[in-house]
């Protein structure tokens, strides 16, 4: 007799793979303090647009032209970014590869 319950028949999520040109991305915080250090108040935030790879997928991964790699720091346009509700106080968004328009790089000495 198959299971009825919404509950038991919903499956644990363990991870999420992007698929196509798209990446994975946990969206920084948002910021409350400029970076002259005046505290802004709860009801004003200023748009974070950058975030740290969390998964690449499989066709971004080799592709020469688009050289990202999981745990970079990326600068990205959220208007076509998907929200993952995965985690409930992560903010992770599935990303076109096309909308991260930065990599953060260290500079070699």
């Amino acid at each position: 007799m198959a299971d009825s319950n919404p509950k038991t028949r919903r499956m644990k999520l363990e991870v999420v793979e992007p698929l196509g040109k798209r990446v994975l991305i946990r969206k920084d915080a948002d910021k409350k303090q400029t970076r002259g250090g005046i505290q802004l108040p709860d009801n004003i935030e200023i748009p974070t647009i950058t975030g740290r790879i969390v998964a690449v997928s499989a066709l971004v991964e080799n592709d020469d032209d688009f050289p990202l790699k999981q745990y970079d720091k990326v600068l990205f346009n959220p208007k076509r970014a998907i929200p993952v509700d995965f985690e409930g106080d992560n903010q992770l968004f599935v990303v076109p590869v096309e909308d991260v328009v930065a990599v953060f790089r260290k500079a070699d000495d």
